[in-house]
């Protein structure tokens, strides 16, 4: 079956947060938007009908999980990283934020130190502050193949007080997939500390040719109990608003741990987002591989056209994700004065790179989950306030001669 991931999807109207906020936001119309890390493409047919199906059935009361659903969980592990888990591992919650907030606070203790990758996913961060722990930067390190871990200050800046790991992987926004090499290193160092690692894989599936996803806990027994998986359906499957995600731990006495603070937040799914996992799982498999590949064709055509027509804005390709991390310090601008560049010249809306942490400043997320047309449409944009930007510095330049 072919899908048409070219086909326009009009999503304003629909109260979206990616489209229907920006004018609120940004004080500016007809804005282009390529921040929100949702995707615009339809979600998959198979999806649709199972949600259609289930409301034929006009009662939409408490529902448990049923046993099918954790056989789908446990096949799509198995068959897309030959990861085997068993259905007693999985809980679910509303979202791996919900996730992250709720396992700080299940595993550590206010004060402690919980140690992030920057530059990282923003709400990393807030999960520790909010929840009264400290943050501990463990900054990636850029190289000309791309970000790197950097071991030797990570386990420098391990004390008595470290609790906890966030890692992100694949990592966003930077797209590395992490090698099983580099995760074993990692894995190594926690284990020998006592650090217990926290892993967000909600990205898992966006991996591109010549990279392969390793989940953390599939490195051995050993490390298994020392990791707790956060995945979803949602950003492979572009279900983010039906709010269902789950958590894998294998370790018995962590795992009741977390179960009752679940127990104690009542945190439950929604039904059509266990409907909607489930027939994703079971037969979203196709639709997921041509998307793949569109996914990378798309980055590859960012990657042209940034080294062919906006070659001071610079990129890594990524090898996962649908999200790129820009370097615009070539524009030779301020961080503010960046953001209001794409929004009031461009007419783009990105991430700015300092929400993400240390060393953010000068870069911006870039999100590439859209048909082909809308992505060079934005992409013309910037070129256009780009060219507009340098003719207007040297029209100032001789001005000053």
């Amino acid at each position: 079956m072919g899908y048409d991931f070219d086909a326009l999807v009009e999503r304003r109207g629909t109260n979206c947060v990616k489209w229907d906020s920006l004018e609120k936001r940004y004080g500016e119309k007809d804005l282009l938007p390529f921040w929100v890390a949702d995707m615009d493409f339809p979600v998959a047919d198979p999806i649709q009908k199972a949600i259609r199906d289930r409301i034929q059935h006009n009662v939409y009361g408490y529902t448990e999980v049923a046993p099918s659903v954790y056989e789908a969980i446990e096949a799509w592990t198995q068959g897309r990283y030959g990861w085997s888990i068993e259905p007693e591992w999985v809980s679910f919650t509303t979202g791996v934020v919900n996730a992250l907030n709720l396992l700080v606070t299940s595993y550590t203790n206010p004060g402690d130190k919980i140690i992030v990758q920057p530059p990282v996913y923003a709400p990393f961060f807030n999960s520790i502050l909010n929840n009264g722990r400290q943050v501990v930067y463990n900054p990636l390190v850029a190289t000309s193949e791309g970000y790197k871990m950097d071991l030797d200050d990570l386990e420098r800046k391990i004390d008595g007080r470290t609790g906890m790991l966030i890692l992100c992987n694949p990592h966003n926004p930077v797209g590395r997939v992490w090698t099983k090499s580099e995760l074993e290193e990692l894995a190594e160092i926690c284990l020998r500390h006592g650090v217990l690692v926290v892993s967000d894989e909600i990205h898992a599936d966006f991996v591109y040719s010549g990279h392969k996803h390793v989940p953390m806990a599939s490195l051995s027994p050993e490390v298994a109990e020392n990791t707790i998986t956060c995945m979803a359906p949602s950003k492979t499957f572009n279900l983010a608003g039906l709010a269902t995600s789950f958590v894998v731990i294998s370790n018995q006495r962590r795992r009741q741990t977390f179960l009752n603070t679940l127990q104690n937040v009542g945190v439950s799914t929604t039904f059509m987002g266990i409907i909607a996992l489930e027939a994703a799982y079971r037969h979203g498999a196709a639709w997921l591989d041509e998307l793949l590949g569109y996914l990378e064709g798309n980055r590859d055509f960012l990657v042209d056209f940034l080294e062919e027509r906006l070659p001071m804005i610079k990129m890594t390709r990524p090898e996962g994700t649908y999200l790129t991390w820009l370097d615009c310090r070539g524009l030779g601008m301020e961080c503010q004065n960046l953001q209001d560049f794409f929004i009031h010249k461009a007419k783009v809306v990105v991430n700015d790179g300092q929400w993400f942490g240390p060393n953010g400043g000068g870069f911006v997320r870039f999100n590439i989950g859209c048909p082909r047309p809308l992505l060079l449409r934005g992409l013309t944009r910037i070129e256009k306030a780009v060219l507009s930007q340098l003719d207007r510095e040297v029209i100032l330049a001789q001005d000053l001669q």
